[in-house]
C-alpha cells in the first residue's frame, strides 16, 4: 500500500495542535469556584465572549494605605456576607457599557471598575486572576470568568457541560474570616 504524500504531510502538521489541546482542561459553561482568602465557594459562569472576570460586589470604596491604592467592598451575593473585604487595587478597567446602560446625556460609553488580583480554584487548578468589581446581584452567577482568566486556566469550555470540573479541590491554606 502506497501512502499519498499530501494527506500524510497534513496529518503530521496537525499533530502538534492536537497535543496542545490534550493538555487543556475541559470546563463546563458553569463551574464551582473557590475564592482563596475569602473562604467562599460560588457558582461561576465561564464566558469566552467576555474579556475580563467580574465578581459581584457592593459599596466599593477606593482608599490609600501606606501610600498604595486599595479597595474595600462587600460581596453582593447574599445577606450573609456582611463583613468588608480589603484588597490592593491592581488597576482600574474601562468596561464598555451596554446599550441599556448608556445615558447619552452623561456621554460616557465606558464605566470605570476597580480590579483586584484574586486566587481562584476551579477543579484542581488554582490561578491568580484579575477580577473587576461590580454589582452582579441581578445576575444568576456572582462570578463571571472571562477569556483572559480562562487562558490562565488553560481552559477549553464545552457549553453543553455544567460543573465538569466538580467541586474545587485545590490545596487551599486555611484563612481566617476577614
Amino acid at each position: 500500500m502506497r501512502l499519498k504524500p499530501f494527506p500524510t504531510f497534513f496529518a503530521l502538521f496537525c499533530l502538534p495542535g492536537l497535543a496542545a489541546a490534550g493538555e487543556k482542561t475541559v470546563y463546563g459553561l458553569n463551574e464551582y469556584a473557590a475564592l482563596d482568602g475569602i473562604n467562599l465557594e460560588v457558582a461561576a459562569k465561564l464566558d469566552t465572549g467576555a474579556k475580563t472576570a467580574s465578581l459581584s460586589a457592593r459599596d466599593i470604596k477606593r482608599f490609600k494605605r501606606n501610600g498604595e491604592s486599595w479597595v474595600r467592598f462587600y460581596l453582593a451575593i447574599d445577606k450573609a456576607h456582611s463583613h468588608p473585604i480589603e484588597r490592593p487595587l491592581a488597576r482600574v478597567s474601562k468596561i464598555k457599557r451596554r446599550a441599556g446602560d448608556y445615558d447619552p446625556e452623561e456621554g460616557k460609553q465606558y464605566t470605570a471598575r476597580p480590579v483586584i488580583e484574586l486566587d481562584i480554584c476551579m477543579g484542581a487548578a488554582m490561578r491568580s486572576i484579575e477580577v473587576n468589581l461590580t454589582d452582579r446581584s441581578a445576575f444568576q452567577y456572582p462570578l463571571l470568568i472571562g477569556s483572559e482568566a480562562l487562558k490562565r486556566f488553560d481552559a477549553l469550555v464545552d457549553p453543553s457541560l455544567k460543573y465538569a470540573a466538580g467541586k474545587p479541590a485545590c490545596a487551599i491554606a486555611a484563612h481566617t474570616a476577614e
